[in-house]
């Protein structure tokens, strides 16, 4: 399986037809969105932005980041599932996600405590069914690594992303929300991906292969 991962479009049309054309250029199986589908836009503008990747019937999962309102968390489109704070499986991969962001000093439309966050990772993560892959779909980074720092050093990640990330370890985690701090770390055995902004052309494609090794493409 081939997933194309992508985070912090930020209402950008163009960023979400050039995503759609790297899926197809590379047989995309399925792709996958780290937030920020908007910049402080409403649920009818995020519903109009997603719909330029439904046109391939490849499944799409999503979390809203912090600049994304609430209520895209209950959006219905065909060929389009938000996954906070629930999981969907496809062959051998199992997808969870968590989005938002804790509280941020901006007062953006979709933060959550921490308390609220790993009650969402506690209800994606119910009933897993027995997969080779666990994917976890984060719009914020754990706390304290390079994933989480911001342009002045602060680590504004999330303490219970990070907890259960060391405590569950799944297979990999795709997160965003921290735009200068594109890269890939290790907690354990977890591989923890942030592709970079999509906005500026960045996306991470990872395959997951039937000999259960994963190959990760940076864009």
């Amino acid at each position: 399986m081939k997933v194309l991962v992508g985070t912090d479009f930020h209402g950008k049309q163009s960023v979400f037809e050039a995503f759609a054309e790297k899926a197809e250029e590379n047989s995309i199986d399925v792709m996958a969105i780290c937030g920020d589908v908007t910049h402080f836009g409403s649920l009818q503008e995020a519903r109009r932005l997603l719909s330029f990747l439904t046109g391939l019937r490849v499944p799409v999962l999503f979390v809203p980041g912090n600049c994304d309102p609430p209520s895209l968390v209950g959006v219905d489109m065909e060929g389009v599932t938000c996954i906070h704070g629930r999981s969907v499986t496809y062959d051998d991969v199992t997808f969870l996600g968590v989005g938002a962001s804790p509280p941020t000093p901006f007062s953006t439309p979709f933060e959550m405590t921490e308390n609220k966050i790993m009650e969402t990772l506690n209800r994606a993560s119910s009933n897993l069914p027995v997969s080779q892959w666990v994917v976890l779909v984060s719009h914020t980074p754990p706390r304290n690594t390079q994933l989480d720092k911001t342009s002045v050093g602060l680590h504004a990640g999330s303490l219970s992303v990070r907890k259960y990330i060391e405590e569950k370890q799944p297979s990999i985690v795709f997160c965003g929300h921290i735009h200068e701090s594109k890269g890939r770390e290790k907690i354990g055995k977890t591989v923890i991906v942030n592709p970079g902004p999509a906005r500026h052309g960045c996306y991470t494609i990872a395959s997951f292969n039937a000999d259960f090794s994963l190959k990760l493409e940076t864009l």
